[in-house]
């Protein structure tokens, strides 16, 4: 196992692991003094929480969704906002968290992905931030980032905007609380440590406990609960198919508060050029899925190959009608590509009633 063999003494980054192991300790000494120093104040939840959306949102919506995926597009306002706070979750630079983050999709579960599941859960949750980047990786950024002036500017500032974002922000608000102590133990770094354990479980829990309906060609798993912890990144194995969509949470009643976030800010014209994935390309990939399924447990889908190709033609036919309407916008293509639609999903439902027949014959 490439990961693991690296994971030694000699080859450990100092400054990463010790602050991975400080933090935690550092945080329930830093509460302690503060509940015997100045008694404890419950009302210091609210900005902790605040904070810890922000900042990890900051993570999620900026460098995951918009910098990452380039999912949408944002005004230079709402970029500088997200990279301050970005910065206060203390999980590197956007230039680097981002170059880190495209290997993993593009090499995904094997030795080029920097968090490979497959090297064990603790490596992917945090064993690889405390070894020491290999040689042929390091100061390697991807190039458009490189060209972008504020992620460079945040690059180059990174530990100052750390410290301000991250820590003094957190004890002025405790300070204007009664305590700046309060503030930075449980505002600044015990929101530090949660942030960052709710980040690092995308790339274990994510990777080995959930399930995959819509692609089983990695191992990245759809998982509510952690959505629910993650603002939204839970549902990872609709987000490795579908990596360009701004949403993760797909379905109007899955929690994604970054994609409410991001619809928030296309409301007011902060953040544009939304990406998503069309319906029937969602349907289909799930059609597949269950397909497979299907196919595993020994049904004959014989049965299914007329309405199939019925779902394959619409499907093909909702392709056209797409690009047709990106060259053109008229309302004549419009109206079609709704007709259209319709048809696909009356052959989507028409194949899931003749399949769950199936998967009970």
């Amino acid at each position: 196992m490439k990961g693991m063999k690296r994971f030694r003494i000699d080859n450990l980054d100092w400054v990463n692991t010790s602050f991975l192991i400080l933090t935690p300790i550092a945080t329930i000494g830093l509460i302690a003094a503060y509940v015997i120093k100045d008694g404890f104040n419950p009302l210091m939840l609210i900005p902790a929480v605040f904070m810890y959306f922000l900042s990890g949102m900051s993570i999620t919506a900026g460098y995951h969704r918009l910098l990452s995926h380039k999912a949408y597009k944002a005004n230079k306002y709402i970029k500088f906002v997200l990279l301050l706070f970005g910065a206060g979750a203390f999980q590197n630079s956007a230039l680097k968290w981002c170059t880190d983050h495209r290997r993993h999709h593009t090499f995904c579960d094997t030795d080029e992905d920097p968090y490979n599941i497959k090297e064990g859960f603790f490596w992917a949750h945090m064993g690889w931030i405390m070894v020491k980047e290999e040689d042929k990786y390091l100061d390697v950024y991807a190039k458009d980032l490189a060209a972008d002036p504020l992620v460079m500017w945040q690059h180059k500032y990174y530990l100052p905007l750390c410290v301000f974002s991250g820590f003094i922000i957190p004890a002025l608000i405790g300070w204007a609380m009664g305590s700046w102590l309060g503030g930075l133990a449980i505002v600044g770094v015990g929101r530090v440590v949660f942030v960052h354990h709710c980040t690092f479980f995308i790339n274990s829990w994510a990777h080995m406990w959930g399930t995959q309906p819509y692609t089983d060609t990695n191992t990245a798993l759809d998982n509510p609960l952690l959505a629910f912890f993650s603002y939204g990144e839970g549902y990872h194995n609709f987000h490795h198919f579908f990596q360009n969509d701004y949403r993760n949470g797909v379905k109007w009643w899955q929690y994604d508060p970054t994609k409410w976030l991001i619809n928030i800010m296309n409301y007011f014209g902060w953040a544009y050029s939304l990406k998503r994935t069309s319906e029937e390309e969602i349907l289909k990939a799930q059609l597949l899925m269950k397909e497979k399924m299907l196919a595993e447990h020994g049904a004959d889908l014989s049965a299914l190959e007329q309405l199939k190709l019925k779902i394959d033609e619409t499907f093909r036919n909702l392709q056209e009608l797409r690009r047709e309407f990106r060259r053109s916008h008229s309302e004549d293509l419009e109206l079609r590509i709704k007709e259209e639609l319709k048809d696909f999903k009356a052959a989507m439902r028409a194949w899931s009633y003749s399949a769950t027949q199936l998967s009970f014959a």
